[in-house]
């Protein structure tokens, strides 16, 4: 019953035309990553290096009294300022989830509940509610954010997405330089790639961020039931894609799986991404394309009108809106309505 429910939930997916997969390079950067945080205006450095089972912080705060509070690679959502973290040492959920965060600037305090850290513009308040866009709210859903892995997802494949499987060995390839590096994973849904990154050793850190809370709280559930990521080096966080809490510059590499045609607003989205990425971070995305310059003529109004309130776009349109935001290296692989695309902050 979930499956169908799914497959009907997605059946304005199915692939309209057929194209060859073509070839194309890949990312040739032979830059070195390090995750570090950058320096605060007050002389205050903090680093972060990898190790098998944690990230271990090391400070060196002039004026640090309290062993236990240190400058945090998340930074907040209003000021971009890094927050100042109280509580245990370490870059995992046990370890986030007991420890306190606020901006020094504004004075803001954000806190874990349900296993996830949520960093929104709007955590904490008690009257104030916003709509969401119909899409956002949709995976907002309980039973969304359950169906998504168990049938929600495999119905892609009918519009060219080649598998989990294969799209995370793509993505691998072109994070090749990012090695050793943070990596977000925006709009993660319930966390499938993120765990795949978690699980791959690659990166010193890897943080799941998404706005559905739903989808957070799915994503700690299967971490849960995963002993190899009880102590991985893996944040599950709350935040908006047009208002990432991460420091300029900070960030070497950024996922965002299926979801460029979710977001209110792309250009936001994608001008945030380049705003934390570092000189030489790199930026892989997917989603489905609206049609492609193989796609008949007759068919593409018929692509127009059956959007569903999504967001759609042409490869010439990624194109375009990755080279305005700044990006360079711009690349793409194509199946059907299926895209994989990646570019470079300079």
């Amino acid at each position: 019953m979930a499956v169908s429910a799914a497959t009907a939930a997605s059946n304005f997916l199915r692939p309209l035309y057929r194209i060859e997969f073509p070839k194309c390079p890949h990312l040739s950067s032979e830059s070195q990553f390090r995750l570090q945080l950058l320096r605060s205006h007050q002389t205050q450095r903090t680093t972060i290096r990898a190790t098998s089972a944690a990230v271990v912080v090391e400070s060196d705060l002039t004026t640090q009294h309290d062993l236990n509070t240190q400058v945090d690679l998340f930074a907040c959502p209003i000021c971009y300022e890094p927050l100042i973290r109280k509580g245990p040492v370490g870059f995992n959920l046990s370890a986030i989830y007991r420890s306190g965060f606020k901006c020094k600037r504004c004075q803001k305090a954000y806190t874990s509940k349900d296993g996830y850290l949520d960093l929104t513009v709007t955590s904490g308040l008690r009257d104030y509610t916003e709509v969401q866009p119909v899409r956002t709210e949709l995976f907002r859903s309980p039973l969304v954010s359950f169906l998504y892995e168990r049938g929600w997802r495999q119905n892609f494949r009918q519009s060219g997405f080649p598998g989990p499987e294969e799209e995370f060995k793509m993505a691998q390839e072109y994070f090749e330089p990012a090695k050793g590096g943070l990596i977000i994973d925006v709009s993660c849904g319930s966390g499938l790639f993120s765990r795949k990154f978690a699980n791959s050793g690659t990166y010193s850190g890897v943080v799941a961020l998404d706005f559905s809370e739903n989808m957070l709280r799915q994503c700690n559930d299967f971490i849960k039931k995963d002993d190899t990521l009880s102590s991985t080096n893996i944040a599950l966080v709350r935040a908006d894609v047009s208002r990432l809490p991460f420091a300029s510059g900070s960030v070497d590499a950024v996922h965002a799986g299926a979801a460029l045609h979710c977001w209110p607003s792309p250009s936001n989205a994608v001008a945030e991404i380049t705003r934390v990425l570092r000189s030489g971070g790199v930026f892989v995305g997917t989603t489905f394309l609206r049609y492609t310059s193989s796609t008949p003529w007759i068919l593409r109004p018929f692509r127009e009108r059956t959007s569903q309130g999504y967001g759609f776009l042409k490869e010439e349109e990624i194109k375009d809106l990755c080279t305005s935001c700044g990006l360079t290296n711009y690349s793409c692989k194509i199946q059907n309505s299926f895209i994989m695309f990646t570019a470079q902050k300079p």
